[in-house]
């Protein structure tokens, strides 16, 4: 075996970093008191920035392949990486105000590490085995995150991500099997030319399989109805993870896929028709949501719907992976920060509840303002850089009818979102619970709102820079 295709496990020092930090924090919270759970904490913090640090300095360099092979080192893997561990970080913020002392704090550590772990071996994956051992990774975690809460909604949530889990994992492993029973391999390197001369019923039963799990793993259709569930019953911290962060790892692997792919099919058509039901049924269903977690939930379904539009045009556009990269690292920032103000306030569960939170509270309503207009795509937050840029790719790429539909569902979105921000200034009747000493807020969640609602601005200001070392 050449040296170009040797294992190279250095190349993969941030997984391993990852995994190595989860076990750690897994192991010692079982010796610690439950005063001192916190130090797992810092231990989780502390690989997460490591990797995150180790992503970045080999970033700049060209693709390089590892583990025979299977798995690729790029500016999509770097960013991923980054992207993911960071946005990790600001959900392990959140969780410090949510089960800070709880009897199951050092577990829900070690579980987001894990998933997190998945997350960035899906987004890397060349290989058909290894997508299904980050689908794997990134999956099971989840269930025992879910219901970690203990509450009736958390159980509920966490048996229908855990059914529906299963059989996408199941349609995914069928999905796989077809390709290999038709190719005989499940190297990407290989598969373009196989795959040309394959049955092409097969081969498209099987892309489609493997991309319907893909799309459980990124909460879009058809794979999405665990989303709302799981946003309204889990913790916020937890909420926010997975609404955020599996997402990376999911949508790039399904770049991957279908820029491998070779082109004896209709695969744009496939991936837009998904995106536009994705986008469409998200802000459908967002609409008349009066729990601001499910909102959110639903909201999610419909930026799936967004991200899905470069992936349509993998390989067909140079704005392609650029602009999929920079929607990927301005959702991260703008959803977290979004829910950080839900786990700020972890009592309010219906939207009239946050009357009056502009004025008692002027930073954190500020803050929500920026998320949910960011969630919309509206100058100049970063948000709307990777919307404008997506559909630029969706154009460039030959689906202007695409493009159109994006727009149409950006201007559609826009209601839901109104009906959050119209009662945080709206008037309040005294005596109600909303003035301004019922807004009694989380330090820490707070605290995390602003800062990603400012880093949501400061990276649309900079979108440009980040452009040229996307486009690396």
């Amino acid at each position: 075996m050449g040296s170009d295709m040797a294992m190279r496990p250095l190349l993969l020092l941030p997984e391993i970093v990852l995994f190595l930090g989860g076990l750690t924090v897994l192991v010692s919270g079982s010796f610690l008191p439950r005063t001192r759970q916190w130090v797992t904490r810092v231990i989780a913090a502390a690989a997460l920035v490591a990797a995150a640090i180790l992503a970045a300095v080999a970033l700049p360099g060209p693709a390089q392949p590892a583990m025979e092979g299977t798995f690729t080192v790029d500016t999509a893997t770097g960013v991923a990486r980054i992207v993911a561990a960071l946005g990790t970080l600001i959900v392990l913020a959140l969780a410090s105000d949510e089960i800070a002392g709880s009897p199951r704090e050092s577990e829900t550590y070690a579980l987001l590490l894990f998933a997190t772990t998945g997350t960035l071996v899906l987004a890397g994956a060349d290989d058909l085995l290894v997508v299904t051992v980050g689908f794997l990774l990134a999956s099971m975690p989840l269930y025992g995150l879910i219901g970690i809460a203990r509450t009736p909604r958390g159980a509920e949530a966490a048996m229908k991500t855990y059914l529906l889990g299963a059989l996408f994992g199941i349609l995914l492993l069928v999905g796989v099997t077809l390709l290999y029973g038709v190719s005989a391999t499940t190297s990407y390197a290989e598969l373009t030319d196989r795959l040309a001369e394959a049955p092409q019923g097969v081969v498209a039963a099987g892309v489609v399989a493997v991309l319907g799990g893909l799309m459980f793993k990124a909460g879009g259709v058809p794979g999405h109805y665990w989303v709302p569930d799981a946003a309204e019953g889990a913790g916020g911290a937890v909420a926010a993870f997975l609404t955020t962060v599996p997402k990376i790892g999911a949508v790039v692997a399904a770049y991957r896929l279908i820029a491998m792919l070779p082109d004896t099919l209709a695969w744009p058509l496939l991936v837009a028709v998904l995106a536009v039901a994705s986008m469409t049924l998200g802000n459908l269903a967002a609409y008349w949501q009066t729990d601001p977690r499910r909102l959110l939930g639903w909201s999610t379904v419909s930026q799936v719907g967004y991200l899905l539009v470069p992936v349509a045009v993998a390989g067909r556009s140079d704005l392609a992976l650029p602009s999929l990269l920079l929607y990927l690292a301005g959702y991260t920032v703008t959803n977290l920060s979004a829910f950080a103000v839900t786990t700020a306030f972890p009592d309010r569960r219906d939207l009239d509840s946050y009357r009056g939170m502009g004025r008692a509270r002027p930073w954190l309503g500020a803050s929500l303002v920026v998320a949910l207009l960011g969630l919309v795509g509206t100058p100049p937050t970063v948000v709307f850089a990777g919307k404008l840029t997506t559909t630029m790719a969706a154009w460039d790429g030959g689906l202007a009818w695409l493009a159109v539909l994006v727009f149409v569902n950006t201007v559609i979105s826009l209601f839901y979102y109104l009906r959050w921000i119209a009662p945080v200034y709206g008037r309040v009747e005294p005596p109600a619970r909303t003035l301004p000493g019922a807004f009694i807020s989380a330090g820490w969640s707070a605290t995390t709102a602003v800062v990603t609602a400012g880093l949501s601005l400061a990276l649309g200001i900079a979108a440009g820079a980040l452009w040229s070392v996307f486009s690396a």
